[in-house]
């Protein structure tokens, strides 16, 4: 039989379909480990296989989702994950036997019939989110993925994630397990999308596509949520954004509960005609996900088959030159990209002095000044012999993530240090920088490649920098060729032609806009300079900088380092966009120009410096910040007042000093009470960043970091208090836990965290709680809310029966439920009191119920 990858993206293959939804209709009990059953009840679980394979499935999951090593301990009279992962594979090859014989008694030994070893999420949200550091992610997934590669499965299957930083910390794992083993097993990672077309964590088709590309996965796709009918647009999304073969697995619409069972609304038929339909579009792997059976899978392949000639897979070429944030994709090609250079500290005593000072704080406003000046891209460079740059690198892009969704360039020449940067990366990075150097090709292309992102390529090597065009493009030549060994394409790499001062050699522009305009011209390639070098020296500096970057701009330059603080680059960028048709309407020129105008009659009445319209680039930690979003549209947050705009923005510094200043009156205005803190600063801070969220104009990561703010405002003023022997207020308790048998409590803990934030006493019982343990401390606390979580359908039976306890044995309390497999009808089944789709809305009911 030929490999998995001599099939994959050339002929469609079919995976299985739904295995929990399945095992509950063979006596699998609410709140039961599926996985417990590939040793007790094995023989099920082979003819569940089977079955699949008998339907036309090419490819059946083990059944190890859940095989973790928090989950399956190997202690307390639990099994180990060996255990567990070794039997799921075992029987697996024992389905795949049992079909290769029916295969060769029905004269078609060929079939292709692949095992993939299965991993969901491990439950957790990584930090700045969670509590889950991005390292101990890595580890939770290598243990699990070490003891399936010895059975040597035909691929790794990563599903169910809704959250991009953790399938980037699964794929690492993965890779460096089949490193430790020598091995070379294809990875497709699929993840969770809600009906908005974002992950949890707010990524979008798009960015989960370049981020996973990058890392080096074989096929990526959507599985899970949502049904055929709501996945449409979504896989049309996938499609444009990549070349890689797409999988996609719906579930069979979405759930509902009747007589205490789980069902779900979309049949076989249904399902069958919209997914082959994605087959015909240029889906490569198709099958079913929760609710869905062998069935659905044997009609999947019937109807595409007759669709789809020869069961080849359409041919596609999906070509983008793009990095990312968790949530920000940028595009290079395109209109020339800003990419803002105050964050190094090079001629900059200011930030020298921050970095020494571990002045984070100083640091984040740069950045949110430079955002709110038109940045796209930020550099990040903290390179000093007075500090530790590797560990100072690794602080400052998880708290620069933390409050800015730009995405980073990161600027150091120590492979060390790039290689910790870009593992702890929340996206698609550009890297700074690799050049014609031998030694630094081999040390820089392999994180290239091992880590994606794109990367800025320097037109020097080992004789230096060449003085003509014709020696820099020589070595650009040499540095795509060997790029190309790594397996790193043209369209990922940026080429610096170097721009070089005029007044030290007057051909020094000459040449570097000849090299932009070869690579523009004749390679098809991408440049980027760091423009204002060309001036150097010079009187006037702004002048000859700001014509440069325009003759660089008409020559194809695809990307500037520059100051967005300086007005006249931001004149030239925004002149050249309008007058090469990359400006519709004119109205970034028309935002320009109102901005410009501000700036001219401020001048005009100060002897102060001007600038365009943004925050003070502040010079300590209390500057005020901008309330831009960063993702479109009107932010809720234009009016807000200093520390209701640094909780918004989710910096902690900030909203600390600046909550003791208005307790204290520090700067000598009127000291504010506490309440008057909270009602008039803090709560609107918290409203405005929920209002964006649920209007989709900020998303989980800000939602989470604004609150985190919120808690050091807080805590501020407990310690203000408690100086003064007053005690804070705290509203009702609520009792919150994901029920039996469900060990994600990612969902819970985002609300446990708002709700705290607003002032609730949250009673957290954590995940996998019995039924019996939420009634007693609902009784304990008096409750009069409780709320549930439950991802998994093979859960939601605890969820009922919990719910069945609390109204019998404590009326008085209300209890609400979320979680990605429940919906307003059936959460009315199980005799919710109320269905929350997010945090937010959680925050609002619970508002209602205890005011």
């Amino acid at each position: 039989m030929k490999a998995f990858r001599d099939y994959l993206g050339k002929q469609i293959l079919f995976f299985d379909g739904g295995t929990g939804s399945v095992l509950q209709a063979q006596g699998l009990k609410s709140g039961e480990l599926p996985e417990n059953w590939n040793i007790e009840q094995s023989e099920k679980i082979v003819q569940l296989g089977y079955g699949y394979y008998l339907a036309g499935s090419n490819i059946i999951n083990s059944n190890s989702f859940g095989a973790f090593s928090t989950k399956f301990t190997g202690t307390d009279g639990k099994y180990s994950v060996e255990q567990v992962i070794d039997a799921a594979l075992e029987n697996a090859k024992k389905a795949r036997s049992l079909i290769q014989e029916k295969d060769r008694e029905n004269g078609k030994p060929d079939t292709p019939r692949f095992i993939a070893f299965d991993i969901g999420s491990c439950g957790k949200l990584l930090k700045p989110l969670g509590d889950l550091e991005f390292e101990d992610a890595v580890s939770l997934f290598k243990t699990s993925f070490v003891a399936g590669i010895k059975h040597d499965p035909d691929l790794i299957l990563i599903e169910t994630v809704n959250d991009l930083y953790e399938a980037k910390a699964a794929v690492i794992a993965a890779k460096e397990a089949m490193e430790g083993a020598g091995k070379d097993i294809p990875i497709v990672a699929s993840m969770v999308y809600d009906e908005g077309q974002k992950t949890l964590t707010g990524s979008s088709p798009e960015i989960c596509a370049a981020v996973l590309e990058g890392l080096g996965v074989a096929a990526l796709g959507l599985n899970c949520s949502l049904g055929p009918e709501q996945m449409k647009p979504i896989v049309t999304r996938l499609l444009a954004a990549t070349s890689l073969p797409i999988l996609v697995k719906p579930n069979a619409g979405l759930p509902k509960s009747v007589n205490g069972q789980t069902v779900y609304d979309v049949g076989a038929e249904e399902f069958s005609d919209i997914v082959s339909d994605f087959c015909v579009e240029g889906a490569a792997i198709a099958g079913g996900c929760c609710g869905t059976n062998p069935e659905f899978i044997k009609k999947l392949v019937q109807k595409t088959s007759a669709k789809v000639k020869d069961g080849l897979v359409p041919e596609r070429t999906v070509q983008k030159s793009v990095i990312t944030s968790g949530t920000r994709l940028v595009e290079f090609g395109g209109a020339p990209v800003l990419i803002g250079e105050r964050i190094n500290p090079t001629g900059k005593k200011k930030l020298k002095q921050a970095l020494k000072d571990n002045d984070i704080a100083y640091i984040l406003n740069e950045a949110l000044t430079q955002e709110e000046k038109g940045a796209q891209v930020l550099d990040v460079n903290v390179g000093l012999p007075e500090i530790d740059e590797c560990s100072m690198m690794q602080t400052v892009i998880k708290e620069l993530q933390a409050v800015t969704d730009l995405p980073l360039q990161i600027d150091t020449s120590d492979p060390v240090t790039m290689e910790k940067a870009l593992r702890i990366y929340n996206g698609k990075p550009l890297i700074n920088s690799v050049n014609g150097k031998q030694e630094v090709m081999k040390q820089i292309f392999p994180l290239v490649k091992k880590y994606g992102g794109m990367v800025i390529a320097l037109a020097l090597d080992e004789q230096g920098i060449p003085p003509t065009a014709q020696g820099r493009i020589e070595v650009v030549e040499k540095l795509y060729a060997e790029a190309a060994k790594y397996g790193i394409a043209q369209d990922q790499i940026i080429v610096d032609p170097l721009a070089m001062t005029v007044s030290a050699d007057d051909q020094a522009a000459v040449a570097t806009l000849a090299t932009v305009k070869y690579v523009h011209d004749v390679k098809g390639g991408l440049t980027s300079l760091g423009v204002s070098n060309v001036s150097f020296g010079l009187p006037l500096r702004e002048h000859i900088t700001s014509v440069f970057f325009t003759m660089a701009m008409q020559n194809g330059l695809s990307a500037a380092i520059m100051n967005p603080n300086a007005i006249e680059m931001m004149k030239a960028w925004t002149c050249f966009k309008t007058l090469s048709g990359m400006d519709g309407q004119c109205l970034g020129y028309i935002d320009f120009a109102g901005k410009y105008e501000q700036v001219v009659a401020s001048a005009a009445s100060s002897s102060g410096p001007s600038t365009l319209a943004g925050p003070s680039s502040a010079s300590g930690t209390t500057g005020s910040v901008a309330g831009s979003t960063g993702t479109g549209g009107v932010s809720a947050s234009g009016d807000l007042a200093p520390l209701s705009k640094a909780i918004y923005k989710g910096l902690k510094e900030n909203a600390k000093s600046e909550t003791l200043r208005l307790l204290t009156g520090s700067d000598g205005s009127e000291p504010m009470s506490a309440m008057d803190v909270i009602n008039t600063k803090i709560i609107p801070a918290l409203d405005a960043i929920g209002k964006d969220f649920e209007n989709k104009k900020a998303y989980l990561p800000q939602l989470l970091m604004a609150a985190d703010a919120a808690k050091e405002a807080f805590a501020v003023i407990k310690a203000e208090l408690e100086k003064k022997g007053v005690a804070g207020e705290k509203k009702d308790p609520i009792v919150i836990a994901t029920v039996k048998g469900d060990i994600h409590d990612i969902g819970k803990n985002i609300v446990k965290v708002l709700l705290e934030n607003y002032s609730f006493r949250v009673i957290d019982l954590g995940k996998d709680v019995p039924p019996e343990v939420i009634l007693d401390a609902v009784i304990k606390e008096h409750a009069p809310l409780a709320g549930l979580s439950a991802l998994m359908t093979t859960t939601v039976g605890a969820m009922e029966e919990t719910i069945k306890l609390i109204h019998k044995d404590a009326p008085w309390c209300k209890v609400f439920v979320g979680g990605a497999v429940l919906n307003q009808e059936y959460a009315d089944k199980i005799h919710a009191d109320a269905y929350t789709k997010d945090a937010m809305e959680s925050v609002k009911y619970a508002q209602s119920i205890c005011p």
